[in-house]
């Protein structure tokens, strides 16, 4: 595993999950004000990045118009992908 910075636009999140907007809106003050305290978790797959954790911490991020979010990166085979997709 791996700490980086990945470019949001490229992590794609395959599950649709519900954000609440109060955590997001808390979140996104606690980053303007600290910065991000804790990466999110991708599933590295063949070149690309797989997001199914963090999702209210992606999202404050995006939605402040971060290009990049700091992710502890696991590489992973197509296989263990279609486990998550399950």
């Amino acid at each position: 595993m791996r700490i980086a910075d990945i470019p949001i636009d490229q992590i794609h999140r395959p599950l649709y999950r519900q954000t609440d907007p109060e955590k997001v809106a808390t979140l996104m003050a606690s980053i303007q004000e600290q910065g991000l305290q804790d990466p999110i978790d991708v599933l590295e797959v063949e070149g690309r990045y797989y997001g199914f954790s963090g999702c209210h911490r992606y999202e404050a991020c995006r939605r402040l118009g971060h290009q990049t979010i700091c992710c502890r990166v696991r590489r992973a085979p197509r296989s263990v992908l279609h486990l998550h997709l399950a």
